[in-house]
């Protein structure tokens, strides 16, 4: 049956599955109502459908199946609804002097005529525009939300449908449903077919079948892929379709001629298929990094030996022949590949070279993909470094518009004579094709990382495509210096590598450093009890270590009581629990709390920061302020203003932001977070926890990747069956990628 009424109280509201109990007034009666129903606020008038049921305790409750946002239709209801905090810049006094003093035309005033607003004491102009704006987008949001649902799309995606189809968004839906695969990332091909189907969509028609080829080629990305073979493509789309070889192969050529995709016969005779713009980023890194290597060595040094040593003598470390090789072998090339895992001495060339050309007055620029492997790379160098994107100047750059064959990067050229990038295994195709576009000819690029490390989250495999090439002179550094040797996380990360298992005490060495310990424990429930345990406080005896400083939780997944959303509830209720004297903000089911520690889990390049910093040598503090936060940045809550609606974050490179409450999706609780976020950073202390968990997670990459991490101490729990069918689980999914292929012929 069907109800109408007014959310009057939230008596239960679920913070992880937005399970809802709530009293709910109708004209006649109240009843409470049960169910899940996110975003909802009390104060929301509301369209229900359900069934009135029995609870043994509670008694008569309505069970809601949908339900459907409505318009309030009393004037006491519209103040409740404007008081509510979903519209910006309005609480409960402004909600009820704008009520009071437009009374039944309020909702035409907020949508036609904002301007009027301004009557209203404290309300300027840009306030009344804000106010309008943020009431409207609310409405058609919900409107979207509504019809939306039917497609699996989620809430937090509706907004960017609205975004880019405008309010016209449903009646262009419902003209070609199939428009949806090329704005929201993730969405089910089998669902928006079906709606298509039953609009009238004929099933040979060419939308549906270049929309479900499109679709195959959008979802191999997701695993690192920039191509496929034709012939698995042709048989994906007739599985998901039903449709004709030859209509779907008909198709191919018409999106081709459209150059929506590529298809690229290589030397054995294989047809691989691209979306366009995977094509041409792979296309850009090879004709100008091979153009880059080739052009003249305007940057080589004369008697690079004589510099080499007054540069030993200077900073007192000795090189080893093939620290030595690689310093040679990056002054005779324009290109070079630095790669070798832990505490084979990549920072010890990359501060060599970094004072050669110092002493010289060349201009190096130092980057990373990652703000942390960033604040690593100047925190090890002493030179500031920055992220890619900063260095080039990226502006907005939506990750859905990767998928538009329009998506061009004109960036500006990067003023240096020598260019470091550290951490390159994490450099996807898209990003190294920006990189690679924004270097003059002449400058010398040199490409640090570890190629046995998990590759990029976007997709493409650069540095072992680059390395496999044979084309960029490389250099693999092998030999563990004697006091990195000493360390047993580094001894053992090298042993995973290798395919060996840890270090045992026999064969430890009399120097070896106690920085490495394996908790064996065989249930979740001990798992997860020694992580708490550890956390809270165990670890102020051994290291004087405090967690917020220090310590990091890694584990292979976000599923399960061992994945990253159950731990990240458990640590804030140890670590951070609730407490009157703190502000805390519910959104989408998550509870924010000041002091809580986050991590920004989407590209924003537009937010703005400020930073202010002390100088080293002097009590000066300087300021700079910038846009963008990045996938992986990590700070902690230090502020929630209930009345401006924001959320301030202090993040570890000092970068201060304030969040609207409507931009909390882009935030996680990172107490505890996945191996891949890991990857790049650094932490004092890690304690990895490995529960049994999908096959395809526990690999040997993952493991190294994840040992990797930790400076001072490392702490890993686990199944002793389940690290060693790790270590020897090598199957780290070969990627589909063309640019090897590309830098054997350019």
């Amino acid at each position: 049956m069907e109800i109408e009424g007014v959310v009057t109280d939230i008596i239960y509201q679920n913070e992880v599955n937005s399970y809802l109990i709530a009293e709910f007034e109708m004209e006649d009666e109240t009843t409470t109502i049960v169910g899940y129903l996110p975003f909802i606020h009390s104060g929301d008038t509301l369209k229900l459908i359900g069934k009135y049921v029995e609870h043994k305790d509670y008694g008569r409750q309505f069970k809601v199946d949908t339900f459907e946002k409505l318009m309030p239709k009393t004037i006491e209801a519209l103040e409740i609804y404007l008081a509510n905090g979903a519209i910006k810049g309005v609480g409960p006094v402004t909600a009820k002097k704008i009520v009071s003093t437009f009374g039944e035309q309020t909702i035409h005033i907020l949508k036609y005529e904002p301007e009027k607003l301004v009557k209203i004491s404290g309300i300027s102009k840009e306030k009344s525009t804000e106010i309008s704006r943020s009431f409207i987008e609310n409405w058609e949001v919900w409107q979207i939300v509504g019809f939306l649902e039917k497609f699996g799309i989620s809430i937090e995606s509706a907004k960017k449908v609205y975004d880019l189809l405008g309010i016209n968004a449903i009646e262009s839906i419902e003209a070609n449903p199939y428009i949806l695969i090329d704005i929201v990332r993730g969405v089910d091909f089998k669902q928006i077919d079906k709606i298509a189907i039953d609009l009238g969509m004929e099933p040979n028609n060419s939308k549906r079948i270049k929309s479900a080829i499109k679709y195959a080629l959008i979802r191999i990305t997701y695993n690192g892929h920039t191509c496929t073979l034709k012939e698995n493509l042709i048989e994906f789309v007739q599985q998901l379709t039903g449709a004709s070889d030859e209509d779907i192969e008909d198709n191919i050529i018409n999106l081709k001629v459209e150059n929506e995709i590529v298809l690229e016969k290589r030397e054995d005779k294989k047809e691989w298929i691209y979306l366009c713009q995977f094509y041409k980023a792979e296309q850009v890194i090879a004709e100008n990094i091979i153009r880059l290597q080739n052009s003249k060595n305007t940057k080589k040094i004369s008697n690079i030996e004589v510099k080499l040593k007054k540069v030993e003598e200077k900073t007192n470390i000795t090189l080893s022949e093939k620290q030595k090789e690689a310093v040679e072998l990056i002054n005779e090339n324009n290109v070079t590949i630095i790669t070798g895992g832990p505490g084979t001495g990549k920072t010890t060339i990359i501060k060599t070279i970094i004072e050669i050309y110092k002493e010289k007055k060349s201009k190096v620029v130092l980057c990373a993909p990652t703000g942390r492997a960033a604040k690593r790379m100047s925190e090890t160098t002493g030179e500031e470094a920055s992220t890619l994107h900063r260095l080039l100047e990226i502006g907005k750059i939506d990750e859905e518009s990767l998928y538009k064959k329009d998506n061009e990067y004109q960036g500006a050229p990067i003023d240096a004579d020598i260019i470091i990038v550290d951490e390159v295994s994490m450099v996807d195709t898209v990003l190294m094709s920006y990189l690679i576009k924004c270097i003059y000819y002449g400058t010398k690029l040199i490409l640090v990382g570890d190629s046995d490390q998990l590759s990029s989250v976007g997709p493409g495999a650069v540095l072992k495509d680059l390395i496999k090439s044979k084309r960029i002179p490389t250099i693999h550094l092998d030999k563990i210096f004697r006091q990195a040797a000493q360390s047993k996380i580094i001894v053992n990360a090298h042993r995973v590598n290798n395919g060996e298992g840890f270090i045992s005490k026999e064969e430890e060495n009399e120097n070896s450093k106690q920085d490495f310990f394996f908790i064996k424990k065989v249930s979740q429930d001990e798992m997860l009890k020694e992580v708490l345990s550890l956390c809270n406080g165990r670890l102020k005896k051994f290291g004087n270590y405090d967690f917020f400083q220090n310590i990091q939780v890694l584990t292979p997944t976000k599923k399960g009581a061992l994945g990253t959303k159950e731990l990240n509830k458990k640590l804030q209720e140890i670590l951070n629990p609730h407490d009157v004297e703190k502000k805390e903000k519910n959104s989408l089911g998550v509870i924010f709390r000041q002091g809580d520690r986050v991590m920004q889990v989407k590209n924003n390049y537009d937010i703005f920061w400020e930073r202010w910093k002390q100088e080293r040598e002097s009590e000066e503090v300087s300021y700079e302020n910038g846009n963008g936060v990045f996938n992986g940045e990590m700070g902690r809550v230090t502020k929630i203003n209930e009345l401006e609606k924001t959320l301030t974050i202090k993040f570890d490179d000092d970068k201060i932001c304030s969040y609207e409450f409507s931009e909390l999706d882009q935030l996680e609780h990172s107490y505890s977070i996945t191996i891949h976020k890991a990857q790049g950073s650094e932490f004092d202390v890690v304690i990895m926890v490995v529960p049994a968990v999908a096959p395809m997670l526990l690999t040997r990459n993952l493991l190294y990747t994840g040992l990797t991490r930790a400076k001072k101490l490392l702490i890993i729990v686990s199944n002793p069956n389940i690290i060693e069918y790790m270590i020897r689980n090598i199957d780290s999914k070969k990627r589909n990628t063309g640019l090897e292929y590309k830098m054997t012929y350019y």
